[in-house]
């Protein structure tokens, strides 16, 4: 298989993500030819091959400058990452204020991830001044596009009535909705409006798979507030903690 590139030739960036997988230094070099030869998708995997080490050795500040040089050739992903980089200081300093300039840029390009990620700012007031009115926007566009983080954080806004009217009824079907595409998080929200309601029964698989596929900081918070909720909820939580002391080990 050829990556060498004439001007108006694409690369098959899903047949080096395929070769990733079970030749991971030959796809390697492979992105890396075609990402010097300026090929903006090419330079957005190199960046992210980079990060993870995958094929590669890992060098988090190299991959800092690809995803630069990507979000330059326009990739909204590359501008997701490279907030990302910003944000959480991978390859450099932290710079809020600039990770959340990239995070717009990837917004109004229509990414689900960079509203997201956007939104979480907004909420927090870091980078940027705090708006909830601005990060219901961001949560409920993304949301829409299927992005399950979103939709649990639309519906929490729903819920707890951010930034608009409460309206537990949507804030639930936005929670299962999170919850059926996957997000541990939707999932556990979406048990405990369940228990509220005194569907129990219903309530217990969300939270056992909840357990199972969240990370060990949602855990801790999952746990806390579990062992908060009364009687009813005393033997998830101690599923919970199980958990917790089993991944420490």
């Amino acid at each position: 298989m050829s990556y060498q590139l004439r001007r108006e030739e694409v690369v098959d960036v899903a047949g080096l993500k395929a070769m990733l997988e079970h030749s991971p230094g030959q796809a390697a070099q492979a992105i890396l030819t075609a990402a010097g030869q300026g090929a903006v998708e090419a330079q957005l995997l190199l960046g992210q091959i980079l990060l993870d080490g995958r094929g590669i050795e890992e060098d988090a500040t190299v991959a800092r400058r690809w995803f630069a040089i990507a979000a330059q050739g326009g990739s909204a992903m590359a501008h997701n990452m490279l907030g990302r980089c910003l944000e959480h200081g991978w390859g450099g300093e932290v710079d809020l204020a600039q990770a959340a300039i990239h995070y717009a840029r990837a917004a109004d390009a229509g990414l689900d991830w960079g509203m997201y990620n956007l939104a979480n700012l907004l909420a927090t007031g870091r980078g940027v001044a705090a708006n909830q009115s601005q990060a219901l926007m961001c949560y409920q566009k993304a949301a829409q596009l299927g992005h399950a983080k979103s939709m649990n954080l639309y519906g929490r806004y729903l819920e707890q009535g951010i930034a608009t009217a409460a309206s537990p009824v949507r804030a639930m079907r936005w929670y299962r909705r999170s919850a059926e595409a996957g997000d541990f998080r939707g999932m556990f929200s979406l048990a405990l409006v369940l228990v509220e309601r005194g569907q129990i029964a219903e309530a217990g698989p969300w939270l056992d798979r909840a357990r199972v596929e969240g990370n060990l900081n949602f855990l801790r918070s999952a746990l806390a507030t579990l062992q908060g909720a009364g009687p009813v909820l005393m033997a998830f939580a101690a599923r919970y903690a199980e958990e917790i002391e089993q991944r420490g080990t």
